[in-house]
């Protein structure tokens, strides 16, 4: 039975220096380390292929880039045809990350998944939902015992109102997680940024301008979810993949995956 391939292209963030795990990215790209028995960067983009997703870019960093292209290759283990690769110079943020991927997107709605985002199910509904939203842009959410750590949406009914970075009086127990979905006009969104007070370009303000145009949704993610940015939650990752299987996540011989173009 072929796979069902969803009408958006998938980008895997996975740039940056990642200084909050060094001395491990001294000499790796953060994503190149192991989840459990599988390198970082295979979660995502599995992810990706699970919903559908077909047509597939990676935003890499740093000085081991060339390593993605020796792992990954053309994306064969994961039944792909072809993976495309671009680089991000410095640590400019997740929206001047995202903003490289503009040719690639060609005006065409794109799903974006950090490159340290490991869930235990999979996005193929929320996909789905996106493609027949028919624009603007989609988040998922995930309730978290510490939202003050995350974005938090304020939410009303299935309506986001705003979305606070790291609040101390968080207005939801719900975080952003990194998995979002939008259409062609991101771009112009992301040309209209200021750097934050990091130096950086905030994916909240992209966010926070789709919810000023009404353009907002959101869904509720099923299963576990973690990034694997820090020590701990990159243990909190491995342990979480061993204990439940999920590093399987459908990883398959080449033969077994169907490619439907």
């Amino acid at each position: 039975m072929k796979e069902e391939v969803v009408a958006v292209k998938g980008v895997v963030l996975a740039g940056g220096l990642g200084t909050r795990l060094r001395p491990l990215t001294a000499v790796a790209n953060k994503h190149l380390l192991p989840v459990y028995n599988q390198p970082m960067i295979y979660y995502p983009i599995q992810t990706l292929v699970n919903a559908g997703i077909q047509d597939i870019m990676i935003v890499t960093g740093g000085n081991s880039a060339g390593d993605f292209l020796k792992l990954l290759g053309n994306g064969k283990a994961f039944g792909l045809k072809h993976i495309n690769y671009t680089y991000q110079e410095g640590e400019g943020g997740i929206a001047d990350a995202l903003s490289l991927v503009e040719h690639f997107a060609s005006g065409e709605p794109i799903c974006v998944i950090l490159g340290d985002n490991i869930i235990e199910g999979n996005i193929r509904a929320a996909a789905r939902a996106y493609r027949h939203q028919g624009g603007g842009a989609k988040i998922l959410l995930k309730k978290v015992p510490d939202p003050q750590r995350f974005g938090v949406p304020e939410l009303e009914g299935k309506h986001v109102l705003r979305i606070e970075e790291k609040p101390a009086t968080p207005k939801s127990e719900y975080a952003v997680i990194g998995i979002y979905f939008y259409d062609g006009d991101v771009f112009d969104i992301i040309r209209t940024l200021v750097p934050s007070g990091r130096g950086e370009l905030e994916i909240t303000d992209v966010n926070n301008a789709y919810i000023e145009r009404g353009e907002m949704t959101w869904d509720e993610l099923e299963g576990w979810w973690t990034d694997a940015g820090t020590f701990e939650s990159l243990l909190r990752a491995s342990n979480l993949v061993a204990q439940s299987g999920a590093n399987k996540m459908e990883m398959r011989n080449a033969a077994e995956v169907s490619v439907a173009r």
